[in-house]
């Protein structure tokens, strides 16, 4: 790979080929049949394909990159990096690689990022066979920013040259664009998108005063976004604190690459350092462009707001 790339767009095109593999990962523990399921608390799981997935993108990471601070969703021992050598993936997407940097984005250090990774975003719905809703997440933010991001879709089929294709992976870097997909325009009517499996009194009320033609119900953060992104919602609302920073850190990205915002509900950005909280304690409103985002943010009540940040 160029040394002359920088940095960031480098570690972006890496993260691409790495996030193909997890996915690749995500596919063969289904296939085997042998998910080896575990309560982490209360509606929340891990299978095998989380600890596998996560092993690998960690793994490649910080291979290529050892300065790297990573944060997974999964908790596993310090001395637990032991891989089989195909999970080391070192090639790098080439249509990543001829992006233009942004300026300020050009003398970023290892020592400056963050990559938050989430494994298998929509662990519920893989265990429960809605695979469309399945996601593997990679952020990468500087300065607590998030700036670039990739979304990867294990179960997405596509026919090229005639053959059946599975897996989609979609990226974005702030101030440069988005790939592999094609950004459509919001719905003409307003759609909501929101959780699929963590509703609660207080949810359910952001989600009646948004007067919404109607409400699309999924699992996962990334794949709410990826709704957005292509057109089929306005605006994704989640008033609870059920989210964490490993569920928003690509999507915000690539949202926001691609001329949309994501924030809390009060309508402040959150912040992704090596030393913030992990949850999301605020929920996440998110949408496709100003408009519709200010429109959602407007709509909110005060006592909502006030009730979530309690």
């Amino acid at each position: 790979m160029s040394s002359t790339v920088p940095l960031i767009v480098r570690l972006l095109a890496s993260s691409v080929s790495v996030a193909n593999r997890a996915g690749k990962i995500v596919r063969d523990v289904m296939s085997k049949g042998e998910l080896g399921i575990v309560e982490k608390g209360k509606d929340d799981y891990q299978t095998e394909a989380d600890r596998s997935a996560q092993k690998c993108i960690i793994a490649a990471l910080s291979a290529q990159f050892p300065k790297l601070s990573i944060i997974g969703e999964e908790d596993s021992p310090e001395n637990d990096t032991e891989v089989p050598t195909d999970w080391l993936v070192v090639d790098a997407d080439k249509e990543v690689l001829t992006l233009n940097c942004p300026t300020n984005l050009q003398g970023v250090k290892e020592e400056d990022i963050v990559v938050w990774v989430d494994p298998l975003d929509g662990t519920s719905e893989y265990t429960q066979g809605f695979l469309e809703h399945v996601t593997v997440l990679i952020g990468i933010s500087v300065n607590e920013e998030p700036v670039a991001g990739v979304i990867h879709q294990p179960y997405y089929k596509s026919m090229i040259g005639g053959e059946k294709k599975m897996g989609r992976t979609i990226w974005g870097l702030k101030d440069a664009g988005v790939g592999g997909f094609t950004p459509a325009p919001p719905p003409d009517s307003l759609i909501i998108t929101t959780t699929r499996s963590h509703s609660n009194p207080l949810v359910e009320k952001a989600l009646q005063v948004m007067n919404a033609s109607q409400i699309l119900r999924v699992g996962g953060a990334g794949y709410k976004v990826l709704q957005l992104l292509e057109g089929k919602a306005s605006v994704y609302v989640f008033a609870s604190g059920g989210c964490k920073k490993w569920d928003t850190c690509a999507p915000e990205a690539i949202l926001s690459a691609s001329g949309g915002t994501l924030s809390d509900m009060l309508g402040n950005r959150y912040k992704y350092g090596a030393s913030v909280g992990k949850p999301n304690k605020t929920g996440v409103l998110a949408a496709a462009n100003p408009d519709l985002y200010n429109y959602a943010l407007s709509r909110i009540p005060q006592e909502l707001k006030e009730a979530l940040a309690k």
